[in-house]
């Protein structure tokens, strides 16, 4: 029997018989997925300046690696980097409109970025990108005093983890 599930990260359902090991939209944990009915999922966090800057960041940061994803499934010369980078590319906007969500924003900004061609740089830059967001997702995980931030970023750094772990079995 279906039922419905809430990821309390990203706060998007799913309907299954049983929750998904990762969010579909977002990559969550199954730790992040509850049943919607008790699911308790917000977004109205008060933030400190430190939080407010933070999640500016997470956003620029997210907007620019979602880009940079769809840029490389249009354009890289590789068939499986291509379904990997559009996938990478949805769940970096998800991982955007959390943090339009939290700073209270009408619209996510557009990016910019650029990409190469060839497959392996694609994964070289990717590799590079999902360790730069994650040491600054611990960083700002750790110097928040919300617990909501706290697990917000707490979150995206598994995820982000789970996509460096993926480019890294790529490269080697």
């Amino acid at each position: 029997m279906a039922k419905l599930w809430r990821c309390i990260v990203c706060g998007d359902p799913y309907i299954g018989s049983n929750p998904p090991d990762n969010c579909p939209f977002c990559g969550a944990h199954l730790k992040y997925i509850q049943d919607a009915k008790t699911a308790e999922v917000s977004f109205d966090v008060e933030l400190t300046e430190t939080d407010r800057v933070n999640a500016q960041r997470a956003l620029e940061v997210e907007v620019s690696n979602s880009t940079f994803y769809f840029q490389a499934a249009e354009r890289t010369d590789h068939a499986e980097g291509r379904l990997l980078f559009k996938a990478l590319g949805k769940v970096e906007k998800e991982h955007a409109s959390i943090w339009k969500k939290v700073l209270k924003l009408d619209s996510i900004p557009p990016g910019s970025e650029t990409c190469s061609e060839d497959y392996k740089a694609n994964l070289q830059e990717s590799h590079e990108r999902e360790s730069r967001a994650i040491a600054f997702y611990r960083q700002a995980a750790e110097g928040s005093g919300s617990e909501r931030i706290k697990e917000l970023f707490g979150a995206l750094v598994e995820i982000e983890t789970d996509h460096l772990d993926m480019s890294a079995e790529r490269l080697a």
